[in-house]
């Protein structure tokens, strides 16, 4: 085993094994001695930008990440280069080793056929239907709430960087490592982020994530002002793709419709200046139909059996303004905050499924009896649901737009009894604590309260003391706080 010692360029000791381990589109991958780090090797020379960037990347954007408020926060979210070293004419990144849990532990089928236990995680394998049928063993693929997850915590990382001013300007399912057995993701290949107007990016993007009018100008010289080039505005557009990937794995444009007779002029054409939704509502030409898929493929790449409305209100309201308002007007798609808020408030709408179902879970929307839409099978017996309502001037409350679904052991947290408390990076850890919970006790439904000072059943005039409980019937107004932003929950009652 040859192994190369250097000193890096804040002069920290690096050692790696002198073996290519993985190679992208502009690097070579070598592991550490004690696999605590890779280095990453650009093939090309460098130039005067590149060592600027990298050095910025290292120290003032790392730190202004990391070492502020919240800076713990964010560990689990990127792989961040922390050193840059110099060697053969080349420059490399020194960037931590993922996290154990995003690599597979189990491979694939058939006794991990394709060779992929112990390999990291990339998204591919779970943002293709095809893909988790034919190769994934059922005990990597993880459940339609840790896939929600997954979207929640790359919308997070996403919406950090853009507060940063940076742009990651490759976002795809190759630069996002998954873990669907926990609901976490982690953001990757950093070194290559845009700053507006100081460092252009080095590449148009990942097929599949490139923004349409990217796709569009591609042919234009770089020096032509009607060139878009990938910018925040573009990430909004992968963004949405990815998420919309990982909660139905499809992609929202590849549909049936053929834009041209040359293969390389119809995926411009598709991709590119014109693109079209796969569920638009009022144009079916790019529908996909199910005899035009291959078995594996169903029932998720049917959007009929599995239409996007089923992410529920909020996320179908976003999926809108991505695909259809914004997918050609690139200022009306959400914010990598607007999907954040959005999913946290989908997540309190999930609800586990009653039956040995694959997915294990749904999103309750409110509009009809509770059914799993993954296998069909409806709720049994009463269900409670939550329709928050917050205080705005004292004694007056309004509505939320935010509902929590109630199933047996579900937690309520500070941010459910108060609307200006919200989980991120500058939530109190003592915040983070659950403040009660509900219980299904001989066919009844309750909420017990465990630290929420001043609860009162405001239907009997009742207060609800620590450690006491009230029974939930439809129509039950409960206060969860009295304070300034303290929430009143509406009980009302589905199913049976």
């Amino acid at each position: 085993m040859n192994v190369v010692s250097l000193t890096s360029d804040t002069g920290q000791p690096v050692s790696f094994v002198d073996e290519v381990i993985a190679s992208g589109a502009m690097k070579d991958i070598y592991v550490s001695t004690d696999k605590t780090y890779v280095v990453g090797f650009f093939r090309d020379a460098p130039d005067a930008a590149l060592k600027e960037r990298l050095r910025e990347i290292t120290t003032r954007y790392r730190s202004n990440l990391f070492d502020k408020d919240g800076g713990d926060f964010w560990k689990d979210y990127f792989c961040w280069p922390v050193d840059t070293v110099q060697h053969d004419g080349r420059i490399g990144v020194v960037v931590p080793f993922y996290a154990s849990h995003f690599f597979f532990e189990f491979g694939s089928k058939n006794d991990d056929m394709l060779n992929i236990r112990g390999k990291d995680k990339e998204g591919k394998w779970f943002a293709s239907a095809s893909n988790r049928e034919k190769f994934l063993d059922t005990r990597e693929k993880g459940n339609w709430l840790t896939h929600l997850q997954i979207c929640l915590s790359i919308s997070r990382a996403v919406r950090r960087l853009h507060m940063a001013g940076l742009a990651h300007s490759d976002l795809s399912y190759k630069n996002v490592l998954v873990d669907p057995t926990r609901g976490k993701a982690c953001l990757i290949d950093i070194d290559g982020l845009v700053v507006p107007g100081k460092f252009p990016p080095d590449v148009a993007g990942t097929p599949d994530f490139i923004a349409p009018e990217v796709i569009a100008t591609q042919n234009l010289s770089k020096d032509d002002k009607a060139r878009v080039l990938p910018s925040r505005t573009t990430d909004r557009h992968a963004l949405a793709v990815l998420i919309y990937m990982y909660l139905f794995f499809r992609h929202p444009l590849r549909g049936r419709k053929v834009f041209d007779a040359d293969p390389t002029r119809d995926e411009e054409l598709g991709m590119g200046e014109q693109a079209l939704f796969v569920e638009h509502p009022t144009d079916a030409s790019n529908r996909v139909r199910p005899d035009d898929l291959r078995p594996q493929s169903l029932p998720w790449g049917d959007p009929v059996a599995r239409p996007y409305s089923m992410a529920g209100p909020l996320l179908k309201e976003l999926f809108d303004r991505a695909f259809i308002e914004g997918l050609h007007n690139p200022g009306k798609r959400p914010s990598p905050a607007e999907w954040e808020n959005a999913l946290v408030r989908t997540l309190d709408m999930i609800q586990p499924c009653s039956a040995p179902c694959e997915m294990g879970w749904f999103v309750f929307d409110n509009t009809r009896a509770p059914v799993c839409p993954h296998c069909g099978t409806p709720y049994r017996g009463k269900l409670p649901v939550l329709n928050l309502y917050s205080s705005r001037t004292k004694g007056s409350f309004h509505p939320d737009n935010h509902r929590v679904m109630v199933w047996d052991g579900q937690s309520l947290f500070e941010w459910h009894v108060n609307r200006k408390v919200f989980p991120n990076e500058h939530l109190d850890p003592a915040l983070k604590k659950r403040v009660g919970y509900f219980q299904l006790h001989e066919g009844n439904w309750f909420l017990v309260n465990e630290k929420m000072p001043g609860m009162k059943n405001v239907s009997t005039g009742q207060d609800v003391a620590i450690g006491g409980s009230v029974k939930l019937e439809n129509g039950t107004q409960i206060l969860l706080s009295p304070q300034e932003g303290g929430r009143l929950i509406q009980v009302q009652m589905a199913g049976a």
